[in-house]
């Protein structure tokens, strides 16, 4: 079955919440805004996120923002992998809303790892979905124009229950920009045009989808699941 890129992974890990509880680990919660791990700090400590949504992004050297991805419960973030990357020290994660979770360092994590191969399946295809949306995002959103790159986006968070219960009742016009890489007017516009054909409603920040058929006429074909086949 072909899977649709999504910008929200949660759940993909609920199975092993016993299994990470039973795990040394500390107990930790972040208030919304606070950084799960402060600026300059080393990229060392995974977190089972239990509840709560986490925004990930990254700051290049010229101070622009490029939100790349949502976690939220049943989650853990960052991934686990044993090499360094220099792009992670451009890598920040603050709590969209309250955040709670199980913290491990990276040899509690390494440990578990090397004893749990379901755990193991888990980070593989976690890796796999994440490889997945940098690909979407990189070589199919980019040559969309800003209008279509914002009903993808609009429908894949819709595709969520975390999209639909918390993104798309707390995301700005200006996270929605950073999100797809393009001016604040650019979306402003695409909002206001889903507006007068009557596909959404917005009202203090939260946006409702009225018509998911005819939001889904306007996305790209990369962005949609083929339909089911029968022979």
């Amino acid at each position: 079955m072909s899977r649709t890129p999504k910008y929200i992974f949660a759940g993909d890990f609920r199975d092993l919440e016993s299994y990470f509880a039973a795990c040394p680990h500390k107990d930790v919660s972040f208030r919304k805004g606070d950084y799960l791990w402060e600026p300059g700090e080393p990229f060392d400590r995974i977190h089972y996120i239990r509840s709560g949504v986490v925004q990930n992004y990254l700051v290049h050297e010229t101070g622009h923002r490029k939100i790349i991805s949502f976690h939220a419960g049943g989650t853990i973030f960052p991934g686990f992998h044993y090499l360094h990357y220099q792009i992670e020290e451009s890598l920040l994660s603050t709590a969209m809303t309250h955040v709670q979770a199980y913290e491990y360092t990276q040899d509690q994590f390494a440990a578990m790892f090397a004893e749990n191969f379901t755990l193991v399946r888990h980070v593989i295809d976690w890796f796999s979905s994440y490889t997945n949306l940098l690909i979407y995002d990189s070589g199919h959103q980019e040559y969309n124009s800003s209008f279509v790159r914002l009903c993808n986006l609009l429908y894949l968070l819709k595709l969520s229950d975390t999209g639909r219960q918390n993104l798309l009742h707390e995301l700005t016009q200006e996270e929605l920009a950073d999100t797809l890489g393009v001016s604040l007017m650019n979306v402003s516009r695409g909002l206001t045009e889903l507006r007068h054909r009557g596909i959404i409603e917005t009202k203090r920040k939260a946006i409702t989808i009225l018509d998911a058929d005819g939001l889904m006429a306007l996305c790209s074909g990369e962005t949609l699941a083929p339909p089911t086949t029968t022979v």
